[in-house]
């Protein structure tokens, strides 16, 4: 059982009103850097994201790649994805990406999720699923822009990567993070991990040749706890397609901002209506009872 007691809540899908407890503690909001260059694509984060989070058996599929499966699962929350990459050279490289959650700043996932409880993101910047409380809708699917989150049809279900938020909660790195044996995880504040992730992208336009290298923390989202250091950061889509310039569905945004509002105030507006009403014009009075219509007579036959 996930412990997250000691993280504070920041936002909960569905919740109308306040988040309990917010500002109470102090939050220094944590991030993950995934340093792309230095993957080895030895899997042993994936293990280990299995492991820790005892998630079933689930069968690989092999495609003619060295992936483990094509995209992540339900029950498989971190895959490494290869893709052969050939440079203006002609010479030919691996570009490999850890795909999972980014845990958005502006998570499109709860966002979307109109089920109160069912996604909170923390204080610390994680974005988690608590899945007694999730109604099985699949608007979180659709509504982040990472393909991330994935449905369980036998428990009607929505799973993806929590941050290992019981990990963390306790002042441990995500286990993932633990098992990687080259250096390409690193865990800390998000400060802390930019200033790395920079540094290492100066190194490598600097000293390695790769003029385009950089740090991939999209601002269309708001910014990320998941970042990455790539060999070309203006090119993301050449890891596997990971997506540019990310967004949140416009059909979300205007929902919870615009026409969730206005549904609100409508139906506070028709109570006060009701209310003043019944002030000024009292409760429903029973009407008179109206008197059956009079037979009409047979035909032929004239009434005296």
């Amino acid at each position: 059982m996930t412990e997250r007691r000691t993280l504070q809540t920041e936002q909960i899908s569905g919740h109308p009103g306040p988040v309990p407890g917010m500002g109470m503690q102090r939050n220094l909001e944590v991030c993950k850097l995934i340093d792309a260059t230095t993957c080895i694509g030895c899997k042993a984060c994936e293990v280990a994201c299995v492991e820790w989070n005892d998630l079933p058996f689930q069968p690989t599929t092999f495609d003619n790649t060295y992936q483990t499966m094509p995209e992540t699962n339900w029950n498989y929350w971190n895959l490494i994805k290869f893709r052969e990459h050939q440079r203006e050279d002609g010479t030919l490289m691996w570009l490999m990406r850890k795909d999972q959650c980014m845990h958005c700043a502006d998570p499109g996932c709860l966002a979307a999720c109109p089920a109160d409880g069912a996604i909170v993101k923390y204080a610390n910047g994680i974005v988690d699923f608590h899945q007694e409380n999730c109604i099985g809708c699949e608007f979180c699917v659709s509504g982040c822009p990472f393909n991330i989150p994935k449905f369980n049809p036998a428990t009607k279900k929505v799973y993806k990567c929590t941050l290992c938020s019981d990990r963390v909660g306790q002042g441990l790195e995500p286990a993932c993070i633990k098992a990687c044996p080259t250096g390409c995880l690193h865990f800390g504040t998000k400060e802390d991990m930019k200033m790395l992730a920079e540094t290492r992208a100066k190194q490598l336009r600097d000293v390695s040749g790769f003029k385009d290298a950089g740090v991939y923390d999209p601002e269309s989202i708001g910014g990320t706890h998941v970042i990455y250091v790539l060999h070309d950061a203006k090119n993301p889509e050449l890891y596997s397609g990971l997506p540019k310039d990310p967004s949140i569905p416009f059909a979300y945004k205007a929902w919870k901002s615009i026409f969730k509002p206005l549904g609100l105030i409508g139906a506070t507006l028709g109570f006060v209506g009701v209310v003043f009403h019944y002030v000024f014009e009292g409760p429903k009075r029973e009407q008179p009872e109206v008197p059956p219509p009079k037979p009409e007579p047979p035909a032929g036959r004239k009434e005296l």
